[in-house]
């Protein structure tokens, strides 16, 4: 019994590492290798896609908070609200000086 399990596992452990030997083997063919850079090069596609979109949402989102336009679009303020002047400054609008002389 003894030698019958040991048997199993040797021949169990050489299938094993034929396997594993026939897929390193043609992993470093050109055309494994050509297929392993291909897949590296579509991930990094697949990354970059994803960021790009992650960045798009996010801008979306601070543009909508800070009722920022797009790029290129004109500003549009809610129903009821006037410009106050330039962003930065303070929001109270200024009031014409009066130039005429002599209203002290």
């Amino acid at each position: 019994m003894n030698r019958a399990l040991w048997f199993a596992v040797g021949a169990g452990a050489g299938a094993y590492a034929l396997v594993r030997v026939r897929r390193a083997a043609e992993i470093l063919t050109p055309d494994g290798l050509a297929d392993r850079l291909a897949g590296l090069s579509l991930g990094a596609h697949l990354f970059a896609d994803e960021v790009r979109s992650g960045m798009a949402e996010k801008e979306m989102e601070l543009r909508g908070r800070l009722t920022l336009p797009l790029h290129g679009a004109t500003p549009q303020l809610p129903q009821g609200q006037v410009e106050t002047g330039t962003p930065g400054t303070s929001d109270t609008p200024e009031q014409p000086r009066d130039t005429r002389e002599g209203n002290d």
